[in-house]
């Protein structure tokens, strides 16, 4: 069954795909994260489990806030020094990571350190977000899809076998 997606989410989505990434992209994170502890998982059950992270009001309140941020250092639209900052991905600016926490705390602890590690590990649509090879800017983006998945990977843990596709959370 699915549900009705709001305007906002809708929103949120299309600014997800016309920054380059699919729900496919995330859906094979939670599959990295989470295939050695679940024998028969499959990429229905990884597409299940981040849409309905997707359907959470403040996740996309995190995406659109930052994919904003990224545009806007890409048109050269901030203020220095925050304009360098967010254009260079400076290691020691924490803001991007503090917005992706948000999203992760949505679903428990084990979204913390399945989100550390995928950050730290870069697979998939995250190595190619990191690198920038399309010219553009993704500050905060690679740090929220890599939280999208672990806060999908994290739902999916939490959840029991019986309850992975059919559920209410």
């Amino acid at each position: 069954m699915q549900e009705k997606q709001s305007e906002l989410e809708i929103i949120a989505r299309e600014w997800l795909e016309n920054r380059g990434v699919t729900i496919n992209d995330i859906a094979e994170l939670v599959y990295y994260l989470q295939s050695r502890y679940f024998e028969n998982l499959n990429m229905d059950v990884c597409i299940h489990n981040v849409n309905r992270v997707l359907s959470k009001r403040e996740v996309q309140h995190a995406i659109l806030s930052g994919i904003q941020l990224d545009e806007l250092a890409e048109k050269g639209l901030l203020k220095e020094p925050l304009q360098d900052i967010i254009r260079r991905d400076e290691g020691l600016y924490g803001i991007d990571e503090v917005i992706a926490l948000s999203i992760v705390n949505v679903y428990g602890s084990i979204g913390f350190t399945s989100y550390g590690y995928i950050d730290k590990q870069k697979p998939g649509i995250l190595k190619k977000l990191n690198e920038h090879s399309d010219g553009k800017v993704h500050t905060f983006l690679d740090d929220i899809v890599g939280a999208i998945a672990a806060a999908a990977s994290s739902r999916l843990a939490h959840s029991s076998a019986g309850d992975i596709i059919e559920d209410k959370i």
